[in-house]
Protein backbone atom coordinates (compact mmCIF):
# COMPACT_ATOMS: atom_id res chain seq x y z
CA UNK A 1 0.00 0.00 0.00
CA UNK A 2 1.33 3.45 -0.57
CA UNK A 3 2.74 6.20 0.90
CA UNK A 4 -0.04 8.29 0.16
CA UNK A 5 -3.23 5.83 1.12
CA UNK A 6 -1.33 5.19 4.58
CA UNK A 7 -1.30 9.32 5.53
CA UNK A 8 -5.48 9.50 4.51
CA UNK A 9 -5.60 6.46 6.73
CA UNK A 10 -3.84 8.29 10.11
CA UNK A 11 -6.29 11.33 9.12
CA UNK A 12 -9.15 9.51 9.22
CA UNK A 13 -10.74 6.17 7.31
CA UNK A 14 -13.53 7.97 5.10
CA UNK A 15 -14.38 8.19 1.33
CA UNK A 16 -13.40 12.05 1.21
CA UNK A 17 -10.40 11.59 2.79
CA UNK A 18 -9.24 9.16 -0.17
CA UNK A 19 -10.83 11.18 -2.92
CA UNK A 20 -8.10 13.29 -5.22
CA UNK A 21 -7.22 16.10 -3.72
CA UNK A 22 -7.87 18.33 -6.92
CA UNK A 23 -11.42 17.29 -6.38
CA UNK A 24 -11.85 18.78 -2.78
CA UNK A 25 -10.27 21.46 -4.43
CA UNK A 26 -12.82 22.04 -6.88
CA UNK A 27 -15.41 21.99 -4.68
CA UNK A 28 -14.48 24.30 -2.18
CA UNK A 29 -13.90 26.99 -5.13
CA UNK A 30 -17.22 26.03 -6.50
CA UNK A 31 -19.21 26.47 -3.35
CA UNK A 32 -17.36 29.60 -2.87
CA UNK A 33 -18.05 30.74 -6.37
CA UNK A 34 -21.65 30.04 -6.08
CA UNK A 35 -22.27 31.55 -1.98
CA UNK A 36 -20.46 35.06 -3.72
CA UNK A 37 -22.55 34.77 -6.59
CA UNK A 38 -26.06 35.47 -5.32
CA UNK A 39 -26.57 38.57 -3.13
CA UNK A 40 -29.02 36.72 -0.25
CA UNK A 41 -28.49 35.72 3.01
CA UNK A 42 -30.05 32.57 2.69
CA UNK A 43 -28.23 31.18 0.25
CA UNK A 44 -24.68 30.71 1.88
CA UNK A 45 -26.43 29.05 4.82
CA UNK A 46 -27.93 26.75 2.54
CA UNK A 47 -24.66 25.64 0.96
CA UNK A 48 -23.27 25.36 4.40
CA UNK A 49 -26.59 23.34 6.10
CA UNK A 50 -26.69 20.70 2.94
CA UNK A 51 -23.33 20.54 1.56
CA UNK A 52 -20.67 21.59 3.96
CA UNK A 53 -22.38 20.14 7.41
CA UNK A 54 -23.06 17.05 5.08
CA UNK A 55 -18.94 16.71 4.11
CA UNK A 56 -17.94 17.46 7.26
CA UNK A 57 -20.25 14.74 8.78
CA UNK A 58 -19.26 12.42 6.30
CA UNK A 59 -15.48 12.53 6.98
CA UNK A 60 -15.63 12.08 10.37
CA UNK A 61 -14.10 16.13 11.09
CA UNK A 62 -17.00 17.04 12.10
CA UNK A 63 -15.69 18.29 15.57
CA UNK A 64 -12.36 19.99 14.52
CA UNK A 65 -14.52 21.47 11.52
CA UNK A 66 -16.62 23.46 14.07
CA UNK A 67 -13.26 23.77 16.17
CA UNK A 68 -11.80 25.73 13.32
CA UNK A 69 -15.09 28.04 12.76
CA UNK A 70 -15.30 28.69 15.81
CA UNK A 71 -11.51 30.54 16.47
CA UNK A 72 -10.99 32.08 12.91
CA UNK A 73 -14.69 32.82 11.68
CA UNK A 74 -16.57 34.03 15.04
CA UNK A 75 -13.99 36.57 15.60
CA UNK A 76 -14.67 37.91 12.14
CA UNK A 77 -18.07 37.73 12.22
CA UNK A 78 -18.09 39.93 15.55
CA UNK A 79 -15.82 42.14 14.04
CA UNK A 80 -18.03 42.64 11.04
CA UNK A 81 -21.13 43.32 12.76
CA UNK A 82 -19.30 45.75 14.87
CA UNK A 83 -18.04 47.78 12.03
CA UNK A 84 -20.79 47.68 9.74
CA UNK A 85 -23.55 47.52 12.13
CA UNK A 86 -22.39 50.88 13.78
CA UNK A 87 -20.76 52.59 11.05
CA UNK A 88 -21.81 51.50 7.76
CA UNK A 89 -22.06 54.57 5.12
CA UNK A 90 -25.58 55.78 3.81
CA UNK A 91 -27.20 53.81 6.58
CA UNK A 92 -30.40 55.49 7.84
CA UNK A 93 -32.93 52.74 9.71
CA UNK A 94 -31.40 52.87 13.31
CA UNK A 95 -32.55 49.76 15.39
CA UNK A 96 -30.73 50.74 18.32
CA UNK A 97 -28.11 52.80 20.08
CA UNK A 98 -25.51 52.23 22.50
CA UNK A 99 -24.58 55.75 23.90
CA UNK A 100 -23.70 57.96 21.04
CA UNK A 101 -23.37 54.85 18.81
CA UNK A 102 -26.17 53.71 16.36
CA UNK A 103 -26.64 50.44 15.67
CA UNK A 104 -28.51 50.26 12.04
CA UNK A 105 -30.68 47.30 9.82
CA UNK A 106 -28.91 47.84 6.87
CA UNK A 107 -25.30 47.47 8.32
CA UNK A 108 -26.96 44.71 10.08
CA UNK A 109 -28.09 43.38 7.06
CA UNK A 110 -25.05 43.42 5.14
CA UNK A 111 -22.23 41.94 7.81
CA UNK A 112 -24.89 39.26 8.11
CA UNK A 113 -24.57 38.64 4.48
CA UNK A 114 -20.49 38.89 4.18
CA UNK A 115 -20.48 36.69 7.65
CA UNK A 116 -22.37 34.25 5.85
CA UNK A 117 -20.04 34.52 2.62
CA UNK A 118 -17.22 34.38 4.00
CA UNK A 119 -18.35 31.09 6.89
CA UNK A 120 -18.97 28.96 3.45
CA UNK A 121 -15.44 30.34 1.60
CA UNK A 122 -13.73 29.24 4.94
CA UNK A 123 -15.43 25.89 5.26
CA UNK A 124 -15.10 25.13 1.90
CA UNK A 125 -11.11 25.00 2.44
CA UNK A 126 -10.85 24.26 6.02
CA UNK A 127 -12.62 20.54 4.82
CA UNK A 128 -9.76 20.28 2.14
CA UNK A 129 -7.41 21.37 5.08
CA UNK A 130 -9.10 18.42 7.48
CA UNK A 131 -9.26 15.89 4.66
CA UNK A 132 -5.96 16.07 2.51
CA UNK A 133 -2.77 15.56 3.25
CA UNK A 134 -0.05 18.08 2.32
CA UNK A 135 1.97 15.51 0.42
CA UNK A 136 -0.48 14.20 -1.66
CA UNK A 137 -1.87 17.70 -2.36
CA UNK A 138 1.61 18.67 -3.60
CA UNK A 139 1.87 15.51 -5.58
CA UNK A 140 -1.20 15.52 -7.15
CA UNK A 141 -0.31 19.29 -8.33
CA UNK A 142 2.91 18.46 -9.56
CA UNK A 143 1.01 15.65 -11.67
CA UNK A 144 -0.63 18.48 -13.45
CA UNK A 145 2.67 20.34 -14.41
CA UNK A 146 2.12 23.18 -11.62
CA UNK A 147 4.95 25.56 -11.08
CA UNK A 148 6.65 23.88 -8.49
CA UNK A 149 7.10 27.93 -6.53
CA UNK A 150 3.08 27.93 -6.83
CA UNK A 151 2.76 23.67 -5.23
CA UNK A 152 5.16 24.90 -2.26
CA UNK A 153 3.47 28.00 -1.20
CA UNK A 154 0.09 26.16 -1.30
CA UNK A 155 1.23 23.18 0.94
CA UNK A 156 3.19 26.21 2.97
CA UNK A 157 -0.32 27.41 3.74
CA UNK A 158 -1.93 24.56 4.03
CA UNK A 159 0.67 23.28 6.57
CA UNK A 160 1.00 26.62 8.64
CA UNK A 161 -1.58 26.32 10.95
CA UNK A 162 -0.97 22.72 12.21
CA UNK A 163 2.94 23.19 12.13
CA UNK A 164 2.00 26.59 14.74
CA UNK A 165 -0.40 24.21 16.42
CA UNK A 166 2.37 21.50 17.36
CA UNK A 167 4.78 23.81 18.22
CA UNK A 168 2.77 25.89 20.76
CA UNK A 169 1.61 23.04 22.19
CA UNK A 170 5.31 21.49 22.92
CA UNK A 171 6.26 24.36 24.11
CA UNK A 172 3.36 24.68 26.75
CA UNK A 173 3.91 21.01 27.62
CA UNK A 174 7.92 22.38 28.33
CA UNK A 175 7.05 25.30 29.88
CA UNK A 176 4.55 22.91 32.00
CA UNK A 177 7.55 20.75 32.83
CA UNK A 178 9.35 23.32 34.61
CA UNK A 179 6.28 24.75 36.84
CA UNK A 180 4.66 26.97 35.56
CA UNK A 181 1.43 27.21 36.08
CA UNK A 182 -1.28 27.53 33.23
CA UNK A 183 -4.64 27.25 34.78
CA UNK A 184 -7.69 29.43 33.77
CA UNK A 185 -7.45 32.59 31.79
CA UNK A 186 -5.06 34.16 34.44
CA UNK A 187 -3.00 31.69 33.61
CA UNK A 188 -3.37 31.27 29.69
CA UNK A 189 -3.08 34.71 29.73
CA UNK A 190 0.51 34.97 31.51
CA UNK A 191 1.61 32.32 29.65
CA UNK A 192 0.87 34.16 26.15
CA UNK A 193 4.01 36.16 26.67
CA UNK A 194 6.95 33.71 26.70
CA UNK A 195 5.15 31.15 24.69
CA UNK A 196 5.19 33.85 20.96
CA UNK A 197 9.10 34.29 21.78
CA UNK A 198 10.21 30.52 21.12
CA UNK A 199 6.95 30.22 18.87
CA UNK A 200 8.30 32.96 16.07
CA UNK A 201 12.14 32.25 16.72
CA UNK A 202 11.06 28.76 15.80
CA UNK A 203 9.06 29.55 12.83
CA UNK A 204 12.09 31.79 11.35
CA UNK A 205 14.41 28.27 12.11
CA UNK A 206 12.03 26.36 10.11
CA UNK A 207 12.28 28.43 7.42
CA UNK A 208 16.08 28.18 7.25
CA UNK A 209 15.78 24.32 7.07
CA UNK A 210 13.52 24.24 4.86
CA UNK A 211 15.00 26.18 2.33
CA UNK A 212 18.21 23.72 2.90
CA UNK A 213 15.85 20.68 2.32
CA UNK A 214 14.41 22.39 -1.01
CA UNK A 215 17.92 22.75 -2.13
CA UNK A 216 18.98 19.72 -1.36
CA UNK A 217 16.25 18.13 -3.58
CA UNK A 218 16.84 20.29 -6.39
CA UNK A 219 13.91 22.81 -6.10
CA UNK A 220 12.81 24.61 -8.73
CA UNK A 221 15.52 22.74 -11.53
CA UNK A 222 14.44 22.80 -15.26
CA UNK A 223 13.45 19.26 -15.40
CA UNK A 224 10.67 17.55 -14.30
CA UNK A 225 10.67 15.87 -10.98
CA UNK A 226 10.16 12.07 -10.35
CA UNK A 227 7.15 11.96 -7.88
CA UNK A 228 7.80 9.14 -5.55
CA UNK A 229 4.00 8.38 -5.17
CA UNK A 230 1.07 8.64 -7.43
CA UNK A 231 -2.03 10.45 -6.27
CA UNK A 232 -5.28 7.94 -7.31
CA UNK A 233 -7.87 9.46 -9.66
CA UNK A 234 -10.76 8.36 -11.86
CA UNK A 235 -12.84 9.36 -14.71
CA UNK A 236 -15.53 9.96 -12.51
CA UNK A 237 -13.84 12.49 -10.13
CA UNK A 238 -12.43 14.45 -13.63
CA UNK A 239 -15.99 14.42 -14.94
CA UNK A 240 -17.33 15.45 -11.39
CA UNK A 241 -14.25 18.70 -10.95
CA UNK A 242 -15.62 19.78 -14.52
CA UNK A 243 -19.07 19.55 -13.62
CA UNK A 244 -18.00 21.87 -10.23
CA UNK A 245 -16.28 24.16 -12.03
CA UNK A 246 -19.15 24.64 -14.82
CA UNK A 247 -21.14 25.10 -12.09
CA UNK A 248 -18.94 27.91 -10.69
CA UNK A 249 -19.12 29.66 -14.27
CA UNK A 250 -22.16 29.53 -14.71
CA UNK A 251 -23.44 31.10 -11.34
CA UNK A 252 -20.79 33.75 -12.20
CA UNK A 253 -22.02 34.43 -15.37
CA UNK A 254 -25.60 34.53 -13.82
CA UNK A 255 -24.61 36.62 -11.36
CA UNK A 256 -23.34 39.42 -14.18
CA UNK A 257 -25.86 38.68 -16.08
CA UNK A 258 -28.24 40.06 -12.92
CA UNK A 259 -25.83 43.04 -12.74
CA UNK A 260 -25.84 43.99 -16.47
CA UNK A 261 -29.70 44.06 -16.76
Amino acid sequence: MNAVRDAARADGVSGIHRLNPLTKLAFAITVTVCAFAVVDYRWPLLLFAALLLPVAIGARVLRRFLLLLATFWVPVAVVLFVIQGFFLPGAHDVIARLGPLELKSEGVSFALQTALHILVLMSGFFLLLLTTHAGAFMSALSERNVSPSLIYIVSAALQIVPALNRRATRILHAQQARGQVIHGLRGRARALVPLMGPLILGAFTDVGERAAAMETRGFGATRRPTSLTEVPDSGVQRCLRAAMLLCAALAVTVNVWGVLR
